[in-house]
């Protein structure tokens, strides 16, 4: 069988570039973006501030901490969307399997597409092109085989760059990075892997499968020991069901903290439900993503008696969800929230009535929800915040800059 050619584009510093692409007095200068009250996170760093230790989903305290003279920024999701969508629309033109991960990187399979365009680097090179062409952004890629090189190979040259790996040199090009790389490499896998001695994916690869899968179990041993021979099968699967709408973070480290991770679901709510209002929808059923380290995945749905589009009622649903797949503290390196089954969504009543009808509360919330978009939308998604997100008991903290 001829091999398969798998790319994978990986934008740099997507939200922080555009910051600097759209203000000329960024460049250059260590940009750090995300929520800037007290319970923010950083959602990306420009490579200037990474420079200073500062990496997604980090506190923006510590962020502050560690780069004092950096530019703090509030996220303005509908400019990383419209870019996003131009990136999208030229990874189209080259093939039609892509599988979005996030607004800004995304699987292509472009097997089928050599006789027109050439091979997976003359693709990839053609790629980075388009999208500076376009965007004034640039793009990593890798190529490969399969999914897990190209992910491993796009990470490798950042900003810009592109590195392609032939089928056959796989294991070569693994061998010498660390086990770190590996997908089920987690913190915790990390120190019983360093234990044992084996701190490079070749050192891995070399040990026999019975004694790894004594130490660390077969399950993990079998997964580890796949993806260091560069062997993954999955397939590149384009996003194209337009019966649900959802967004999911990967966390660079996995998080314990609960308070930590209930913001972050509090952004994923938010953001499915602007989706959701945008195209006049409502969700009937509503989905948490949950991936626990070595690389064990878990899905909790609840099917809705109404469907809804309002963030305070997906945020309720999400919670119990989140409460029944995950313990307190239990460490976390994947949450998602999608809704599906998809309803339309009929417009609200002009005018409210003096005393609210049954229903009129929902009408409430959704009206307050549309006045938050245009706000984020205007200003970005941390211009406002509801005190209702925080948790039952908790104390609200005023945010840092007196917001």
């Amino acid at each position: 069988m001829v091999p398969r050619t798998i790319l994978h584009a990986d934008m740099d510093a997507f939200y922080a570039a555009i910051e600097q692409r759209d203000d000329p007095s960024l460049r250059g200068r260590p940009v750090i973006v995300g929520g800037l009250g007290r319970r923010g996170v950083v959602s990306t760093a420009s490579y200037e501030a990474r420079q200073f230790g500062v990496r997604s989903a980090m506190p923006i305290g510590e962020a502050r901490r560690r780069c004092p003279g950096g530019v703090f920024l509030v996220p303005r999701m509908a400019a990383y969307v419209a870019v996003s969508e131009q990136v999208q629309a030229i990874l189209a033109a080259f093939t039609p399997l892509v599988e979005p991960l996030s607004l800004d990187e995304a699987f292509l399979d472009v097997s089928g597409s050599r006789l027109l365009f050439g091979d997976g680097e003359a693709i990839a090179a053609r790629i980075q092109r388009e999208v500076r062409e376009a965007t004034a952004l640039s793009v990593s890629v890798g190529v490969a085989a399969c999914k897990f090189v190209a992910k491993v190979a796009s990470d490798l040259r950042k900003p810009g760059g592109l590195v392609a790996v032939r089928p056959g040199d796989e294991a070569a090009f693994l061998a010498p990075l660390p086990v770190a790389r590996l997908w089920g490499a987690g913190r915790v896998m990390q120190a019983k892997l360093e234990a044992l001695g084996l701190r490079t994916i070749g050192e891995l690869a070399a040990r026999p499968p019975a004694a790894l899968a004594a130490a660390i179990g077969s399950a993990a041993a079998a997964q580890l020991l796949a993806l260091a021979r560069g062997d993954d099968p999955r397939e590149v699967v384009p996003d194209r069901d337009p019966l649900s709408i959802g967004r999911e973070i990967t966390f660079e480290h996995d998080l314990r903290d609960d308070a930590a991770v209930d913001r972050v679901l509090v952004e994923l709510c938010e953001s499915v439900g602007r989706r959701l209002r945008a195209e006049g929808k409502g969700a009937r059923v509503l989905r948490v993503k949950l991936r626990f380290p070595p690389f064990v995945t878990h899905s909790r749905q609840e099917r809705l008696a109404v469907a809804l589009d309002e963030d305070l009622e997906l945020l309720r649903v999400a919670r119990g969800l989140l409460d029944k797949g995950r313990r307190p503290r239990q460490p976390l390196r994947l949450l998602g929230v999608a809704a599906a089954e998809l309803a339309e969504r009929r417009p609200a009543p002009a005018q409210l009535q003096l005393f609210d009808a049954p229903g009129e509360d929902r009408t409430r919330a959704r009206r307050l929800d549309q006045v938050l978009d245009e706000l984020r939308g205007r200003f970005g998604t941390g211009v406002i915040r509801r005190g209702s997100s925080i948790r039952d008991g908790e104390t609200p903290a005023r945010d840092a800059d007196g917001d």
